[in-house]
């Protein structure tokens, strides 16, 4: 497979303190890949520098073999979707006013949607499944919901590679296993490339080929899910005593916290829940 990111011993650092050192990743296309790690390990930072938000300090990232830095917003905006962990609209837009947003990239210097954009941003919906939700307010709809529209708002954007910022993040054990079907579904039907940060481990291991463990800003370990999600790394790197197992049906690494009386709690487990 062809990468169609690639990081190069990039270093980023807020004011004096350091973020992230000496990362290298190459993202695959058509490929999941799930990055985990501890609060404060760099996970956001690491994906906002991808999307172009931040600057780096050192190093060098590609995208489709051009450097990032010589791309303009917009033009990043044609290739790669942010699908943030909230975000805020002070007005009540509609769905489909929010999913249209996704649009705005290709508009040029006139900025009105046309009859092609509204098609898009349909198509986008219904692969979604947010179209019945089209006249609601953006207010009005439950977490699940409004993490499918932010979906479909990048899809809307006709990018190659969508980034995901903790999509999961106060959804019930349902919509969880939604989301992460949804993902699983796009890449494999429109051949998106797809970075998603998580804290389900257990979970993000049945959906992504590979998986990126962050600790203090610099890249721990990163391969197929069974080679990163073991007992010695995540009791390690998360600083807590788990047991690691395989989930009888996925087939995939199974992560159980153990407690100080011996006792094991599974996390984020759909089918032990």
């Amino acid at each position: 497979m062809d990468s169609e990111l690639i990081l190069k011993g990039v270093y980023f650092r807020y004011d004096s303190q350091w973020c992230l050192e000496g990362i290298d990743f190459e993202l695959k296309k058509g490929e999941i890949v799930g990055i985990i790690g501890p609060n404060g390990s760099g996970k956001s930072t690491l994906l906002k520098i991808m999307d172009g938000l931040l600057r780096i300090e050192k190093g060098e990232i590609l995208l489709l073999n051009r450097p990032l830095s010589r791309y303009t917003r917009s033009d990043i905006a044609r290739q790669i979707a942010m699908v943030p962990q909230e975000s805020t609209f002070r007005f009540a837009f509609s769905v489909f006013e929010v999913v249209l947003m996704g649009r705005f990239p290709h508009l040029g210097l006139f900025p009105f949607e046309g009859k092609e954009d509204q098609e898009i941003a349909r198509q986008s919906m219904q692969l979604t499944g947010t179209l019945d939700l089209a006249g609601r307010s953006i207010h009005e709809l439950s977490g699940g919901e409004k993490q499918r529209v932010l979906t479909a708002r990048a899809l809307a954007q006709k990018a190659q590679i969508i980034l995901l910022d903790e999509p999961t993040s106060f959804l019930d054990i349902r919509h969880r296993v939604e989301i992460f079907e949804l993902i699983s579904t796009l890449s494999r039907t429109q051949a998106l490339s797809v970075i998603v940060v998580s804290h389900d481990i257990s979970l993000a291991a049945q959906y992504c080929q590979r998986m990126l463990l962050l600790n203090k800003g610099s890249v721990y370990k990163i391969g197929e899910p069974a080679e990163v999600i073991t007992a010695d790394t995540i009791s390690t790197v998360y600083q807590c005593p788990v047991f690691v197992d395989e989930n009888p049906i996925s087939k995939t690494p199974r992560v159980t916290v153990l407690s100080r009386r011996g006792e094991g709690r599974h996390l984020h487990n759909p089918e032990r829940t």
